[in-house]
């Protein structure tokens, strides 16, 4: 669970997900990557984590949410890794999805989608447009196999551990690089509908994210091109 100054939401968010792991009887941590807050999350973080015993806590200099999800897929401790956000977390999602990843002919990874049949975004018009803009660049300039790179998803660490290690984005491209090379190394990727609703409002202007994931884009092309030449 990433988190930069997310001190509103954090201590709700952290305690839905503990105790509605333990109803159902599973052996879970909660690893929170708290990475270069200023409002008071590293340490309410760290209280969370001296009081529940599945808690703990990384901290990360400056804030960078790409980094955030690969050091906690670094260094958790399970085979399946769940991705939450703070402001995004959906237990119904984690069961269907672990349902997948530990059945028969099991993905690597499983992505929440906003943009699959049956999903239901209700953020703003314009949030859900860029969505649908940015799931297009990537189905026809990346040859993506699923709509949406965002947001929760379940990994089966063992396969996707080396994925992770040879991804170069940071930020908010961590995740679609990674979805990226998996599908291109042959792993499994599918996807299961999602409801998302805004819990607060987005921190970045649409403007803002749009040029500079454009701009990531651009230079993971150049990446993938780069990592299938043949070596002479």
């Amino acid at each position: 669970m990433p988190a930069h100054n997310e001190a509103t939401l954090l201590d709700t968010s952290v305690r839905e997900v503990v105790d509605g792991l333990r109803v159902r009887d599973v052996s879970f941590e909660v690893l929170v990557i708290e990475n270069g807050s200023q409002d008071g999350t590293l340490a309410l973080a760290g209280a969370l984590a001296e009081a529940i015993p599945e808690v703990s806590v990384r901290h990360l200099p400056r804030a960078d949410y790409g980094r955030a999800l690969r050091t906690g897929l670094l260094h958790a401790a399970g085979d399946t890794v769940v991705n939450f956000d703070v402001d995004y977390t959906d237990l119904g999602f984690l069961d269907a999805a672990l349902a997948r990843i530990e059945g028969p002919d099991a993905p690597a990874i499983i992505v929440g989608s906003k943009r699959a049949p049956g999903a239901h975004d209700q953020r703003s018009r314009a949030r859900r447009f860029v969505t649908w803009v940015f799931g297009l660049v990537l189905r026809l300039g990346f040859g993506l196999g699923v709509s949406d790179t965002h947001g929760m998803k379940a990994l089966d660490r063992t396969r996707v551990l080396p994925i992770a290690e040879a991804c170069r984005s940071d930020g908010e491209l961590f995740d679609t690089e990674l979805i990226l090379r998996a599908e291109r190394a042959g792993l499994g990727v599918v996807e299961l509908p999602v409801t998302v609703a805004e819990r607060r409002p987005s921190r970045t202007s649409i403007t803002r994210r749009a040029l500079r994931t454009l701009a990531g884009l651009a230079r993971l092309r150049l990446a993938l091109a780069r990592d299938r030449r043949p070596v002479p």
